[in-house]
């Protein structure tokens, strides 16, 4: 993601040659960092991600990475987001965190962080992912309890985390829309004599192979008829675009917590 979101911001916010440059302030890469140990360490920023040289050395140092920047994006992992934020807060450097599989802890710095600053945080950052959720509230409310909500989400075979992030969030919004308490009533597979299925019921259940980019399905299905809303990534290029989009909308913000809804006005 990091290599991802430096193209973008070399292409003036342009995911691919031939897009015209979104509009806002000009972003340039002031800092880059990476994990204690790495390789990369020291090397030009520039010829790591683009084959040519930056002037911005990577380093292992928060403070010093983010020293001088206007805003900051994470994809990392929960403890280093979590001292990312934290070192954002202290040093009043808006936070953009696309890291997914976040815990309680981590959720809990986030809030910690967003009493400084302006945290934006989407377990996806993709567009047309936020538009989906958009949409699912809308459907699930509209559709009301007669209709069985299910998510279905595939990954590629090395994604760690299950169910996906976005998947989550899915399943969150779908629960908020039904009056369901995700907690009680997410089912996360079934297998053997599971027994009729509870109306309350939210399945959610993970698919991994391949090299698949990333696919959520939320199906809504009643009697005679189901309405399905899908959401198929094929390049990972739309993470880092609207994470750069989040960043020039993070500037400037006041502190507290936010989500790509906020960036892109989808409202409640």
């Amino acid at each position: 993601m990091g290599r991802a979101i430096a193209e973008v911001v070399a292409r003036g916010g342009q995911g691919q040659e031939g897009q015209e440059p979104e509009e806002g302030a000009t972003l340039v890469v002031t800092g880059a960092i990476e994990r204690e140990g790495s390789p990369l360490v020291g090397q030009d920023f520039g010829v790591v991600t683009a084959a040519r040289e930056s002037g911005v050395a990577i380093t292992a140092s928060l403070s010093d990475g983010l020293a001088g920047a206007d805003v900051a994006i994470d994809f990392t992992g929960p403890a280093s987001t979590r001292r990312f934020v934290a070192a954002c807060a202290d040093l009043g450097v808006p936070a953009v965190v696309g890291t997914t599989g976040l815990d309680a802890e981590t959720l809990a710095a986030l809030d910690a962080a967003a009493a400084k600053v302006p945290v934006v945080f989407a377990p996806n950052m993709s567009v047309g992912v936020n538009v989906l959720f958009h949409l699912a509230a809308q459907a699930a409310a509209l559709m009301g309890p007669e209709f069985d909500a299910e998510i279905v989400e595939m990954h590629h075979r090395h994604k760690v985390d299950a169910p996906s992030g976005t998947a989550q969030r899915l399943a969150e919004v779908v629960a908020e829309a039904k009056g369901l308490d995700l907690a009680r009533d997410a089912v996360h597979g079934r297998s053997g004599q599971v027994g009729v299925r509870r109306d309350a019921e939210i399945g959610v259940m993970t698919l991994r192979g391949g090299d698949v980019v990333g696919e959520h399905t939320l199906y809504l299905a009643g009697a005679g008829e189901r309405v399905e809303l899908t959401h198929r990534a094929t390049d990972r290029a739309i993470f880092a675009r609207g994470a750069v989009r989040a960043a020039r909308w993070a500037i400037g913000r006041d502190a507290g917590r936010y989500d790509m809804g906020d960036v892109l006005g989808l409202g409640g």
